[in-house]
């Protein structure tokens, strides 16, 4: 059997039957015995059947973290034997990467190639990072105070909720819950109903790695009733959201109520501004394939194209051709660029948005629209559109999560760096331009948790990526200050 082969029938078996809860290193069914159905956004046909928590499961869930938390020896084992079994976590997600690509790739829709190139390594990874961060982070810091012996030490929270959303399921697992399980707490996981499916796998190789039975959980179901639940329950220490500002509004609100602090990772409207002294080709190339990436379907990616009137229509015309030219098709097929988006409704939405913006008076310089593609007339296709116009124009204002980018001319600098910070997102935007002064000096006024000189969308690990106004507040991933999120500090005093 050739490794094509196993990674199929290995996918084949997980999907099966019905997929149940993660609870307590046991899989189970739903209290009430509800399942919903997930589809694969390529064929718009079934691809699995999973059990629908509501709260009765997830307390379970949470009660089985605490017991975890507080009798498992997770919580207390020195950091260097947690990392240990966090990196043999790391080796399987590697050695399971095909089998995790796959998934991913029919329950998003993303092509196969991008998530074994890009999703699971990096996931990996970040469980590496993490892992050798924590068993290299002082526990005790002594403070120099007069007539005391005094020092704080970092312990884990306890039991932290995570609510992730669809577009990137497995890389999100790594960036949200590797830093929390590094620093000794436990964890209860709600995925997107739209794609639970990693997450089940996740907790299955967190088991076979030798994390303690309990300290992985994961509840799959609706929004209104498991992720309502989780970021209500009064016995998780610590939350951390990522999707909409429009639902991390209510897990905050939830969250407030029972004093829980919450991290918020939301959307974003990110721009690029591109100088008359860029390499138009070479930046139109790159900008076409940030906003094609996951069909669009990227918090920080460029959507809002700030280009100089002086290369406007050279980059205008290169970055249409390039993305007019792009494959549209079936994750699976080796030759995709750019597949479904992961719904009907979001298909809707990012036509909807499209229409809207011309209506509105955008002009038009790729279209967009439904995309067929041959042999898989029910997927979830859209082509993708490149707008232009007013800074009023919807599509310059609202995230559209769609491969749609939106044009605007600047005159000067200070023209730029108002269109930029003229939108109440702040998540990531980059600057292009072969001044490097330049570039840094206009990279450090925009407003955003990250500014990128001539690239988008870069992820190094030790570097913090998070947002403030409405893309998020509470902490960042990826970084050294991830991993501090999830301690909490005592300090200890005695008097000499």
């Amino acid at each position: 059997m050739n490794t094509m082969d196993t990674k199929t029938f290995a996918v084949s078996e997980f999907l099966s039957q019905p997929l149940r809860l993660h609870i307590g290193g046991e899989q189970i069914a739903a209290s009430t015995g509800r399942i919903f159905e997930t589809l694969d956004p390529g064929t718009g046909k079934l691809l699995a059947t999973v059990a629908a928590a509501d709260s009765v499961d997830v307390d379970a869930a949470v009660k089985e973290a605490r017991r975890a938390f507080n009798k498992s020896g997770w919580a207390t084992m020195p950091a260097k034997d947690r990392a240990v079994i966090l990196h043999r976590l790391a080796d399987l997600i590697d050695q399971h990467a095909p089998v995790l690509a796959e998934i991913e790739s029919r329950d998003v829709g993303k092509p196969r190639a991008q998530a074994l190139a890009f999703d699971i390594p990096h996931a990996a990874q970040t469980f590496r990072y993490y892992a050798d961060l924590s068993a290299n982070t002082r526990r005790r810091e002594p403070f120099a105070v007069s007539g005391n012996e005094a020092w704080s030490v970092r312990q884990p929270y306890g039991v932290c909720g995570f609510i992730f959303p669809w577009n990137f399921p497995f890389l999100l697992i790594g960036w949200g819950v590797a830093p929390a399980l590094a620093a000794g707490n436990t964890v209860v996981i709600k995925p997107a109903e739209d794609t639970p499916l990693s997450a089940l796998f996740f907790a299955r190789l967190a088991d076979r790695a030798g994390v303690p039975p309990g300290v992985v959980n994961v509840v799959t179901g609706l929004g209104e009733t498991a992720g309502a639940a989780l970021s209500g329950h009064p016995g998780i220490n610590r939350m951390s959201f990522t999707g909409s500002p429009e639902i991390g509004k209510l897990v905050a609100e939830s969250c407030a109520r029972n004093l829980v602090p919450a991290k918020l990772e939301l959307g974003g409207k990110g721009a690029a501004i591109l100088f008359d002294d860029i390499a138009v080709e070479g930046a139109a190339e790159a900008l076409a394939g940030a906003i094609t990436l996951n069909a669009g379907q990227v918090c920080c990616t460029a959507s809002r194209w700030i280009v100089h009137e002086k290369v406007a229509d050279a980059f205008i015309s290169k970055a249409a051709s390039t993305m007019g030219g792009m494959k549209i098709g079936y994750g699976g097929d080796e030759s995709t660029q750019i597949g479904p988006v992961v719904s009907e409704r979001q298909r809707r939405r990012v036509l909807g948005y499209v229409d809207s913006s011309i209506k509105e008076g955008a002009e038009a310089y790729l279209a967009g629209g439904v995309a067929e593609v041959s042999g898989h007339k029910d997927g979830f296709y859209v082509k993708p559109a490149l707008l232009g116009g007013a800074p009023g124009n919807v599509c310059a204002r609202e995230e559209v999560f769609g491969p749609v980018a939106y044009v605007m001319t600047f005159k000067d600098e200070d023209e730029a760096v108002a269109l930029v910070n003229g939108s109440p997102y702040g998540l990531a935007n980059s600057v292009w331009s072969s001044d490097l002064s330049k570039a840094t000096r206009v990279a450090e006024q925009l407003v955003a948790g990250n500014s990128w000189i001539n690239a988008h969308n870069l992820f190094p690990h030790g570097v913090s990526y998070g947002g403030c106004n409405l893309s998020g507040c509470g902490g960042g991933v990826l970084g050294p200050d991830a991993l501090e999120d999830y301690y909490r500090k005592q300090s200890v005093v005695r008097p000499l």
